[in-house]
């Protein structure tokens, strides 16, 4: 067989992999191990809460750098019978020790991000499996011991180390501590792709929590492993942070785009007021008359996240601890102005922040500028959806932060800490200093978008601020474009904040590039992937399309 028929044959081997139609529910993930948990779980009565669970203990074994039970997520619920929206937002939380000038060194200068982020101290309080046990006692139909079986079976055969793995292995290397690199680093060499690790010391925490139920993480033997193991790093987290640990149960923020609707993550994750701004300054312009891979839409894309960024990393914050001006910052009036400073002739250096408080009731606070780090861009993350046959959804974007968060694993219990304290401003004194018991801001987007009040779509990604990019521009290619689910999330995608810098994928077209270039953006010298989408289109005949994006080995299952 030729190389061009074989190379045909592997393009629709992956397209089967990661895409599926169903008639009575679909499971999307980024790994094959996790998505057939959710399907076990779908085929045996179970719910899209009882599935999505399954999914997400499963990831801990699948994708140990992305996520996992020593981390954090926000997990949203759309309930078909009351048609209510729900955000469990078990999101990391600081210790009652924490402190505004806790990354700052004796001089206050900040301490460098690759220092901080893989000491004790950057340990978030985790609050996934809280998150997960309230939608499960609201919502669930199943135990939580089938729930967690697929992921135990799978930890204690082992799971095979895919190209994912292996590569950040290999590029971060120096995050991991000694118990993890006992796991990826046998006899001081890194696992090889294709070989079979197996997560002896996480299945015997997932039968503790088999048999013991959520408690036990919180106020039992996991409980004292974790605080030892922080402890251990120079960390000051105690027993009562975990136990006293609450999660919130909260509105989506809602906005609207072109007659449709969309609920997304609320503060403080400042993705889903990020990404409604950026769809409102867009909705100011034609974007279908100049096509997916015009500078036009490129030249938009940029300079709307410049600018919605520019607002996300002055007034985003824990709605906990300070007014955020929330309805300011989408406040039509508002991002009308804002849309102003897009002017078609270049890269317009005088974007900013504004001023939502004048559209807004809330208390206006001081906004503190923080220094620079793109280390701290390069977090990872996963997002998984499910949609039953019911018509439920659940979509959850979870995260131990960059990758293998502060590298600290738990000593023989086989779950990485995150290092999600990072994500609050080095520098103290804006809305997002820390604070004990306060949450950092995330940009966590998992998002459900209506047409007629009816589900229509649902979709999320990884990525640190990239989220934002990737959310944003997959629902831009599916309502302005025509895009199906695939087609959107395999459209080569660009990200920016504040800074003249543009990363991008392969195949965005060269020559608006070289367009954008002469209009004063930067690209970097090579494309890279932009987050990870993970989707479920509802068709008008109510049969499910559902598509994992080819950066990772995503995997959609159809149940007829």
């Amino acid at each position: 067989m030729g190389k061009g028929k074989t190379a045909a044959r592997s393009r629709r081997s992956l397209y089967d992999r990661e895409t599926a139609v169903g008639k009575h529910g679909m499971v999307v993930s980024a790994h094959p191990v996790a998505t057939d948990a959710g399907e076990k779980i779908l085929r045996a009565g179970g719910n899209a809460i009882d599935a999505a669970i399954a999914v997400q203990f499963a990831l801990n074994v699948g994708e140990p750098m992305m996520t996992g039970i020593g981390g954090s997520g926000f997990f949203m619920v759309y309930h078909k019978e009351s048609g209510k929206v729900k955000i469990y937002d078990g999101h990391s939380q600081a210790p009652k020790a924490a402190y505004p000038s806790m990354f700052l060194d004796e001089k206050d200068e900040v301490i460098p991000f690759r220092k901080r982020s893989i000491q004790g101290t950057a340990v978030g309080i985790p609050g996934i499996l809280k998150a997960m046990d309230a939608a499960l006692n609201e919502y669930g139909s199943k135990p939580l011991a089938d729930l967690i079986e697929p992921a135990a079976q799978a930890a204690e055969q082992g799971v095979e180390i895919n190209w994912i793995l292996k590569d950040i292995l290999t590029k971060y290397e120096y995050r991991l501590g000694d118990h993890a690199r006992e796991l990826f680093f046998p006899n001081g060499k890194a696992v090889e792709e294709g070989s079979f690790v197996n997560h002896k010391d996480l299945a015997k925490t997932y039968r503790i929590l088999q048999k013991q139920g959520i408690k036990a993480f919180y106020e039992g033997e996991i409980a004292e492993a974790i605080i030892s193991t922080i402890k251990e790093h120079g960390g000051f987290m105690e027993m009562s942070d975990l136990k006293d640990y609450k999660i919130t149960v909260d509105e989506p923020v809602w906005g609207t785009y072109r007659g449709y609707k969309i609920a997304s993550s609320n503060m403080p994750s400042a993705g889903g007021t990020t990404v409604l701004q950026i769809l409102k300054i867009l909705e100011g312009f034609d974007l279908a008359k100049y096509g997916p891979r015009s500078w036009e839409k490129y030249y938009l894309f940029a300079e709307a996240m410049r600018i919605a960024f520019s607002d996300k990393i002055a007034f985003a914050g824990d709605p906990r601890f300070d007014e955020v001006p929330v309805k300011g910052l989408l406040n039509e009036e508002y991002l009308i102005g804002r849309r102003d400073f897009i002017n078609w002739e270049n890269r317009n250096s005088e974007v900013d922040f504004g001023n939502p408080w004048a559209y807004d009731s809330a208390k206006k606070k001081e906004v503190v500028r923080q220094p620079y780090e793109p280390e701290r861009d390069l977090s990872e993350t996963t997002h998984f959806t499910v949609i039953d046959r019911w018509g439920n959804i659940a979509a959850c974007t979870s995260t131990v932060e960059h990758p293998f968060g502060t590298g600290i694993m738990v000593k023989d219990h086989g779950f990485l800490l995150n290092n999600e304290l990072t994500d609050f401003d080095a520098v103290p004194g804006g809305l997002n200093e820390v604070q004990p018991d306060k949450r950092p801001v995330s940009c966590k987007s998992p998002s459900i978008i209506f047409k007629d009040n009816k589900p229509i779509f649902t979709l999320g990604s990884p990525g640190g601020p990239t989220i934002v990019g990737s959310v944003f521009q997959t629902i831009a290619n599916i309502i302005d474009f025509g895009m199906d689910m695939k087609e959107a999330i395999e459209e080569p995608r660009i990200f920016g904040s504040t800074s003249p810098l543009i990363g991008w994928e392969a195949g965005i077209d060269m020559n608006s590039k070289g367009t954008l270039e002469a209009m004063g953006f930067e690209f970097g010298d090579a494309p890279f992937p932009i987050g990870n989408v993970q989707g479920i289109q509802i068709n008008e005949d109510g049969t499910l399309f559902g598509a994992a994006d080819s950066s990772r080995e995503g995997k959609a299952v159809g149940i007829d």
